[in-house]
């Protein structure tokens, strides 16, 4: 839940700012970086894994440089479970905000800009209110897939019980070790805070469309 949570948060930002650089900027690469966004959804969750596992594992470059300069292990340690995660769950506020950032009247911005706010100032006071509601809905929107995400985890947390044993690892565990309780168990949650999230979701997204 905390590292679903940590996600999400990080998510709301990043996914904040890769639409506003899609839909207000004009780059060489921008259809590839705008595919790029969707590729998550378009590969297994495994592959995502093994990927990470070759790019953070202790004995890669990075991962080693990480671990031996800095003291951060990614791999089979929660920072991998969160980079698993932001991975498998960036499309959702993207393509959350994007749609409302193109379809906003930009007449509002330009007569702040006319008044003498900043960029900042007219982003802050123009823009992001009008974006509040579609980031958060994405925002739940990646938390709900990623609490119950089991193929990128299984590969990046080696299944550590109490450090890096997540509730959908857990349940496979518990099936593999015949404990059907534990496993029903730990399933019925999930699915109820899936559910729960899903239609707060849909709740907002029905605010949005009535204002």
């Amino acid at each position: 839940l905390w590292t679903s949570f940590l996600m999400m948060i990080i998510n709301a930002v990043m996914g904040l700012v890769t639409a506003y650089v899609l839909v207000r900027y004009s780059f060489p690469g921008k259809q590839l970086l705008n595919a790029i966004v969707d590729l998550p959804l378009a590969i297994p969750t495994l592959v995502t894994g093994v990927m990470l596992v070759m790019l953070y594992g202790p004995q890669e470059t990075l991962g080693r440089f990480l671990s031996e300069e800095i003291g951060l292990q990614v791999i089979f340690a929660s920072p991998g479970i969160v980079v698993a995660l932001l991975f498998i769950s960036y499309p959702f506020v993207v393509r959350a905000v994007q749609p409302v950032l193109q379809d906003l009247d930009q007449s509002q911005e330009r007569a702040a800009a006319t008044l003498g706010a900043s960029s900042w100032r007219t982003f802050r006071k123009v823009v992001l209110p009008a974006l509040v509601l579609p980031i958060v809905s994405g925002s739940l929107l990646a938390f709900s897939r990623a609490v119950g995400e089991f193929g990128a985890v299984v590969i990046v947390a080696g299944n550590i019980p109490l450090k890096t044993q997540t509730a959908a690892v857990y349940v496979l565990g518990s099936v593999e070790s015949e404990n059907r309780l534990g496993a029903s168990a730990v399933s019925i949650l999930l699915i109820a805070i899936s559910l729960l999230v899903l239609l707060l979701a849909n709740g907002l997204q029905k605010l949005w469309g009535s204002r």
